[in-house]
């Protein structure tokens, strides 16, 4: 999820130092989702907002099309957070590249091919990115990412 959800944000325009902190955190977002959270606020963007502006920053919250994470700056940077905590680019690296170890750069170019696949407007929504690009993939890349990291 997380490398994939990565790769998507890099093509809606974030950096990669910032797309890894958001692969994490929506990783993060859709493992505690499983879960059931206690409490969430949810706040909606209407079509012709995300239209107008499909990266938008407001307050602590940040969109990316129709999905949102709540953001904070640390030492100059944007980073993602969940729970108060930042997702950084070392706890990418930690948490996510490290399992691939020198398969990560295969599996990395692989999902920005996935995603290239995909019209903007599919990838601005969070539905539909988990619904026709993430759930049809999953165990399949887990599969074969697993065995590349083996190897």
């Amino acid at each position: 999820m997380a490398t994939l959800q990565a790769a998507r944000a890099v093509l809606l325009g974030l950096s990669v130092g910032q797309a890894k902190s958001w692969g994490l955190n929506r990783a993060i977002f859709y493992a505690a989702a499983k879960r059931g959270f206690k409490e969430m606020k949810i706040i909606h963007r209407t079509p012709e907002e995300i239209q107008r502006k499909p990266v938008q920053k407001t307050g602590d919250a940040y969109f990316l099309g129709d999905e949102v994470a709540y953001m904070m700056k640390k030492g100059g940077r944007l980073y993602f957070t969940m729970g108060g905590k930042a997702q950084t680019e070392h706890d990418f690296q930690q948490q996510i590249e490290r399992r691939f170890g020198a398969a990560f750069s295969k599996a990395w170019s692989e999902s920005l091919e996935i995603m290239r696949q995909y019209p903007k407007e599919l990838l601005l929504s969070q539905s539909g990115f988990f619904e026709q690009i993430y759930r049809p993939r999953r165990d399949e890349l887990a599969s074969k990412w697993t065995e590349m990291s083996l190897t």
